[in-house]
């Protein structure tokens, strides 16, 4: 299911790359035709790959007029410094792997580079974490370096 679910991920974005608007409406019937599997895979993919810590907005309904439309969010440097102050204010509520989703976001912005991405994922991903790290707290702190050098 894993390659099958990469190709639904790598179908859509694709889809979402060629919008002028980087909005798609999609039916989930079709997608489910067009690639031979049943809708709830295509539901998975959506609520795994297309999540909003990832830069997504999904919207869906059911039925015969059923529609999904997927909206990618648009990030900006000013919109980082206004994520910084929320997540600074959530501190230990943000998981590592939100932490995670959230860098993998920015880098999918080119607001941080491929090698930033890798080394700010080598730090959340450190075995110095316990179980009780404050991943938000960490990710604050590289975010403010990053954006004093940009």
């Amino acid at each position: 299911m894993s390659s099958l679910a990469n190709r639904i991920e790598a179908y859509i974005k694709r889809l979402l790359a060629a919008s002028p608007n980087s909005t798609l409406v999609l039916q989930r019937k079709e997608l489910a035709e067009r690639f031979r599997c049943v809708p709830s895979q295509i539901n998975y993919v959506l609520s795994t790959r297309f999540t909003t810590e990832l830069g997504y907005l999904v919207e869906s309904r059911r039925g015969g007029g059923g529609f999904i439309r997927i909206r990618r969010l648009d990030l900006n440097r000013d919109k980082v410094v206004q994520i910084m102050e929320m997540l600074s204010e959530l501190n230990s509520e943000v998981n590592k792997d939100e932490a995670l989703d959230f860098v993998t976001r920015l880098m999918e912005s080119r607001l941080i580079t491929r090698r930033e991405n890798r080394l700010m994922k080598a730090v959340l991903n450190s075995e110095f974490f316990d179980d009780q790290a404050n991943h938000a707290e960490m990710l604050v702190c590289m975010l403010k370096v990053l954006l004093e050098d940009s």
